[in-house]
């Protein structure tokens, strides 16, 4: 009977050390973003049948934290969200099948503006009109292959192209003629935009600010 007894707790044991591995925050930035964005895609998905698209509200949670890692210098880096984007891919198996509930309070310690509460546009119109033109820019781009949001980008883009016709003068104004600078501006105007909250939170101020009756 010891013998038994002795067997089976082996065999706990080893059930036990093949079951989920507890997970923890890689310290290099592009990986915790990745990792934060794969966490975010696996809490939606629990809650959408794998033949439904996620809602356009998940979505945006789980961009915002490519997003958040590109502005970490003040301005908007392309290649280093791209290389968040790569990551989530190239990581995912690992965390998934890793305890990655556990991480949701390490990713909202790490990524403060995912857990913003509410969403303020900034009171300056070019401030503003810069964040929502860039923020529907990344936003368009990003979700352009997925199905199931048409609507919300094309009001998107009709709010950006609203918004683009408009700053040109205050922009010049601002930063000159050159298009390095104004690019520029634009890149920090997107960094800024990633701090105020969730992104399509963010882009339902930019409507009521600016679209067609804003």
């Amino acid at each position: 009977m010891a013998a038994i007894r002795s067997g089976a707790a082996t065999a706990a044991l080893l059930l036990a050390a093949c079951g989920p591995k507890a997970l923890s925050l890689p310290p290099d930035a592009v990986d915790r973003a990745a990792t934060c964005g794969i966490v975010a895609a696996a809490d939606a998905r629990t809650r959408v049948e794998v033949s439904k698209p996620l809602p356009l509200e998940a979505q945006g949670r789980i961009l915002h934290y490519a997003l958040l890692a590109a502005s970490a210098g003040g301005a908007f880096d392309a290649e280093a969200a791209k290389s968040v984007t790569r990551r989530m891919g190239e990581l995912q198996d690992r965390v998934t099948k890793g305890k990655w509930r556990e991480l949701a309070p390490a990713c909202a310690a790490a990524f403060p503006a995912t857990s913003a509460k509410a969403v303020t546009l900034p009171a300056a119109k070019l401030d503003a009109q810069l964040q929502c033109a860039e923020l529907s820019d990344f936003l368009e781009t990003a979700l352009a292959s997925q199905e199931g949001y048409g609507n919300e980008i094309f009001e998107w883009a009709r709010i950006r192209r609203a918004v683009n016709d408009r700053l040109g003068g205050a922009l010049r104004a601002r930063v000159g003629g050159s298009a390095e600078a104004q690019r520029q501006e634009k890149r920090k105007a997107l960094a800024r935009a990633a701090a105020l909250g969730a992104p399509v939170a963010v882009m339902a101020q930019c409507a009521k600010r600016f679209g067609p009756s804003g």
